[in-house]
């Protein structure tokens, strides 16, 4: 509602927002979208939100579409934060919660961000979206393309688990599958788009998605009664997420809402894939492609993230870090959250508990600490994972 312009993450050059963007024309990386805060604080106030719908849109002045009629939702968004006493009685933790986004109209994290971009879509009147993804955010596409009345062309590897697929087909998408990895995906859709029309809508190569994951920061911050936990840990693939909490973080402190504190942000990853693992533990400014990347947790799968260089300064200025977990650990420690509090995380979420046990071991982590662990998905998306 209040966008004044898109600004490259990189070399700060200026783009029109006004028109349709991708990624910036100078130097190729993330654009990010800026607002007139101080516009937006006029009516977006703590107590303006006490009234306000329970979805991502209840931040409409803080986030890209200027018309209503060109919101794009199925009421996405203000996902429980769930307290987890059980689990945190284990380890002498009393503000353990689970941040559970499985709670999305398409069962993951992914609907955030898609409701910014598709709606966006709308606006600039784009009609054939596309995008690679290893499975949820193509659901995530599938679902609000159909409801804006587009195409929606998806690009997945082939062992993607079945459930996403099954998923995108059922809402009417293209679906087309590719023996690789995402980032072969991403090759497939960079090198047809111009031919067929499709705007791309990949991780970070448009400036709306971290839009809608930003509203995760917010949402904790309004669900912990404006004070940021500790400790986040997030499972980190492109990561939007971490990159939209972190810039939500930002905002806020600049309305006047939060202090300049902010949490110790952990990038969760797989150990057959961790290029920001290994740029963090090395002290480099961009990651490495994590050559031969495996992992039964798909989301995971990314071994190589036009936003790596947002994701690492976040960690540092954070005083975070990142961690790698075995497929094993995450596997386990799925079944140990869900059997203690009731939820089945997906493999993502399993991992960022394991992560927080490594943390605990190193004496990281303080009873006092509220944690925030994120679930992403729900593990009915990655039966294949379990049972064998």
């Amino acid at each position: 509602m209040h966008l004044t312009h898109l600004a490259c993450t990189a070399c700060t050059k200026e783009h029109d927002a006004a028109i349709p963007q991708n990624v910036c024309t100078d130097c190729g990386k993330p654009l990010f979208a800026h607002y007139d805060l101080v516009a937006a604080v006029k009516t977006l106030t703590k107590e303006s939100l006490r009234t306000r719908e329970k979805s991502l849109w209840r931040y409409r002045e803080v986030l890209p579409v200027k018309n209503t009629a060109d919101i794009v939702t199925l009421g996405e968004g203000w996902t429980p934060l769930l307290p987890a006493p059980r689990l945190g009685a284990k380890h002498g933790l009393s503000r353990l919660f689970i941040k559970d986004e499985a709670q999305n109209p398409t069962a993951s994290f992914k609907a955030r961000g898609m409701t910014a971009a598709v709606s966006m879509a709308k606006q600039y009147g784009l009609k054939k979206l596309a995008a690679p993804s290893a499975g949820n955010a193509a659901g995530a596409l599938a679902a609000y393309a159909a409801r804006a009345g587009m195409e929606a062309h998806l690009f997945m590897p082939r062992d993607t688990p079945k459930a996403n697929i099954i998923e995108c087909e059922q809402m009417g998408a293209h679906v087309t599958l590719i023996n690789g990895l995402i980032t072969d995906c991403g090759a497939e859709v960079a090198k047809r788009k111009v031919a067929e029309g499709w705007f791309d809508v990949s991780t970070l190569k448009e400036p709306y998605r971290a839009e809608g994951k930003k509203t995760l920061g917010y949402e904790l911050a309004e669900q912990l009664n404006w004070t940021l936990p500790e400790v986040i840990l997030y499972p980190t693939g492109g990561g939007t997420g971490l990159v939209g909490m972190w810039k939500a973080f930002d905002e806020m402190e600049r309305m006047g809402w939060i202090d300049a504190k902010r949490p110790r942000m952990y990038s969760v990853q797989a150990e057959g894939c961790q290029p920001i693992v290994r740029a963090f533990t090395q002290g480099d400014k961009f990651a490495a492609e994590h050559l031969g990347a495996h992992t039964r947790a798909s989301g995971l799968r990314v071994p190589k993230a036009i936003g790596d260089f947002i994701m690492l300064n976040a960690l540092r200025q954070s005083g975070g870090g990142a961690i790698a977990i075995s497929d094993e650990q995450m596997i386990t420690c799925t079944k140990e959250v869900g059997s203690t509090e009731g939820v089945f995380t997906a493999p993502e979420g399993g991992a960022c508990y394991a992560a927080l046990k490594t943390l605990l071991a190193a004496n990281q982590v303080k009873p006092d600490d509220t944690v925030v662990i994120f679930n992403t998905s729900t593990g009915l998306k990655y039966l294949e994972c379990y049972g064998g």
